[in-house]
C-alpha cells in the first residue's frame, strides 16, 4: 500500500512538473505583458499620413524573453512582426533580460535570480540555467532565429551600413524592421570584462551597464549600495568604446552616470524611462543628468508604462516628452517604451500611430515629431554603431 501511495504522488508529481513546463511560460507571458484596457484611439487621417512617412524607432523591447513565435500575431504581449508592420516601426532595439529579483523593491534590491526557473520551465539550453552569458547568446539567438523565419521582414543589423540598407529599403515600399540587440545590465558578462568581446562577435551593440542590482562594473539605480564604476567598470567603459558599442544608461545608479559622463568620449543614451521632472521615480533621470547627456550628443528614449510617467495612459509619455524636449530640444528625444518588459503597457506597438497622433495634439511640428518617433535615434544609430 505504501508503496502504491509513493508512486501514485510521484507520478502526481511528475504530471504537475510537465504541466508547469508547459503551461507556466505562455501564462506568465499573458500575465506580465499587456496593454491598460483602453478604447481604440481615433486617428485623423492626417496623423495617419504623417505616420505611414515615419521612420519609427524603439529603443527597448524585451520580447526575445518570452516564449512567443515573433513572426506571427498574437493576442497577448506587446510586439511581434505583424504588429511591428500594422505599426509602422521601422528599427526595434531589443533588450537582454538575464536576472531578475525574486522579489523587486525598484529602489533597493539585494541580489537574486528569478530567471533560473524560467530559463527550466521554459526549456532553455541547460547552459542557461546558470550563465548569464549563455542566456544573453541564447536570446540573441533567437532573434537572428526570427529574421531568418521572417522571409525578409525583419533584418538582424549590427552596423551603420546594414541599418542604411534597411532604412534605403523601407523607403523604396518594403515592409522591412531592423532589429538590434543590447544588454540590460553587465552581469550578463558572466563577471569578466573580457566577454564583451563574445558579446560583440554575436551582434549586441548597446550594453547596458546595470540593471535590477549592483554588479562586478556598475551600481543600479535599483541596487542596495547604488555605487558608481568600480575599477572594472571603468576598464569595461574603456572596452566599449574602443569597439564602437554603445553605453545604455537606463538603470544605472546616479553615481554610475556621473562615472561614465566624466569619462565617455562617445556620446550615450538612455534607452528606457522617463525623466524626474514629471515623475519621481527611483531610476528616472534628473534634470542635470538630461542636460549633460544630451549635452555630450546623446538621446533619451520615454517609456509607456506607469513608473516611467507616473501616469495611466499615453497622455503622460507626451507630457514626459514635452518636458524633455523643452529642456534640452527635440535632438536628444527617443522612443525607449519597454514594450515585453514585464510593463502593463499604454499601447502595444501596432498603435504607434496613436502617439503621433497625441504628439500633434501638444503641438509638436511635422519635424519634431519626425524626430521624436524615430529619426533622432535613426541618426543616433547610424553615426555611432560601427560602419561596418
Amino acid at each position: 500500500m505504501r508503496r502504491k501511495l509513493i508512486l501514485s504522488l510521484a507520478v502526481i508529481a511528475m504530471l504537475a512538473a510537465l504541466v508547469i513546463w508547459m503551461i507556466f511560460p505562455p501564462v506568465a507571458d499573458r500575465w506580465l505583458n499587456h496593454t491598460v484596457p483602453h478604447a481604440p484611439y481615433e486617428i485623423s487621417s492626417e496623423a495617419q499620413e504623417l505616420h505611414n512617412k515615419l521612420i519609427v524607432a524603439d529603443l527597448h523591447a524585451d520580447s526575445m524573453l518570452w516564449p512567443r513565435d515573433f513572426t506571427k500575431e498574437h493576442s497577448y504581449g506587446l510586439v511581434d512582426l505583424p504588429r511591428m508592420i500594422k505599426g509602422n516601426m521601422g528599427i526595434q532595439v531589443f533588450g537582454v533580460v538575464t536576472k531578475v529579483p525574486y522579489i523587486s523593491d525598484i529602489g533597493t534590491n539585494i541580489d537574486s535570480d528569478q530567471m533560473n526557473m524560467l530559463t527550466m520551465v521554459s526549456r532553455w539550453p541547460i547552459a542557461t540555467w546558470d550563465s548569464l552569458l549563455e542566456r544573453t547568446l541564447y536570446q540573441n539567438k533567437r532573434l537572428k532565429l526570427a529574421a531568418s523565419k521572417s522571409a525578409g521582414a525583419l533584418k538582424f543589423v549590427t552596423t551603420a551600413q546594414g541599418l542604411s540598407e534597411v532604412i534605403k529599403a523601407r523607403r523604396g515600399g518594403e515592409n522591412i524592421s531592423a532589429g538590434l540587440m543590447g544588454i540590460e545590465g553587465a552581469q550578463a558578462l558572466d563577471k569578466s570584462v573580457a566577454n564583451i568581446q563574445v558579446l560583440d562577435n554575436a551582434g549586441i551593440r548597446l550594453i547596458g551597464l546595470a540593471h535590477f542590482f549592483d554588479n562586478f562594473v556598475a551600481g543600479s539605480a535599483h541596487g542596495y549600495q547604488k555605487y558608481g564604476l568600480t575599477e572594472a567598470g571603468k576598464k569595461l567603459v574603456a572596452e566599449i568604446e574602443k569597439r564602437e558599442l554603445i553605453i545604455d544608461l537606463a538603470h544605472a545608479s546616479p553615481k554610475t552616470i556621473d562615472d561614465v559622463l566624466a569619462m565617455a568620449t562617445r556620446p550615450v543614451l538612455v534607452s528606457h524611462g522617463g525623466v524626474k521632472g514629471t515623475c519621481p521615480g527611483e531610476r528616472n533621470l534628473s534634470d542635470d543628468h538630461v542636460r549633460r547627456i544630451a549635452a555630450a550628443g546623446g538621446i533619451i528614449g520615454i517609456g509607456i508604462w506607469e513608473a516611467a510617467t507616473c501616469g495611466t495612459d499615453l497622455h503622460t509619455t507626451v507630457k514626459a516628452i514635452r518636458y524633455t524636449a523643452d529642456l534640452v530640444g527635440t535632438d536628444h528625444v527617443a522612443l525607449g517604451m519597454d514594450m515585453d518588459g514585464s510593463i502593463i503597457g499604454f499601447i502595444d506597438v501596432s498603435e504607434m500611430a496613436a502617439l503621433t497622433q497625441l504628439l500633434m495634439d501638444d503641438g509638436f511640428s511635422e519635424q519634431e515629431i519626425r524626430q521624436i518617433m524615430g529619426e533622432n535615434t535613426m541618426n543616433f544609430l547610424l553615426k555611432w554603431l560601427p560602419q561596418s
